[in-house]
C-alpha cells in the first residue's frame, strides 16, 4: 500500500490537496452525497477527511496494469 496522505493529518474540503483529488468543495459534496467519497467527520456543519481514511479511499482505487506479453 502506499500512502498517499499523511495519516496523523486532518484534512479540510479546502486544502490543495484534497481539491486536487476529489476537485471543487461542490463536486466533493456530490461524492459524498452518492456515496463515493473517502471516509469522513461531519462536524456540524464541516466536513474533516482524516489521511489514513483518503489513503485507504485511494488505494482501494490502485489500478495495476496488465503485462503485456
Amino acid at each position: 500500500m502506499n500512502n498517499l496522505f499523511d495519516e496523523a493529518r486532518a484534512y479540510l474540503p479546502e486544502d490543495p490537496e484534497i481539491l486536487a483529488l476529489l476537485g471543487s468543495k461542490a463536486r466533493q459534496a456530490q461524492l459524498r452525497h452518492h456515496g463515493r467519497s473517502p471516509a469522513y467527520f461531519r462536524l456540524g456543519r464541516k466536513i474533516v477527511y482524516h489521511g489514513a481514511d483518503l489513503n485507504a479511499w485511494a488505494n482501494a482505487r490502485r489500478v495495476s496494469p496488465r503485462s503485456e506479453g
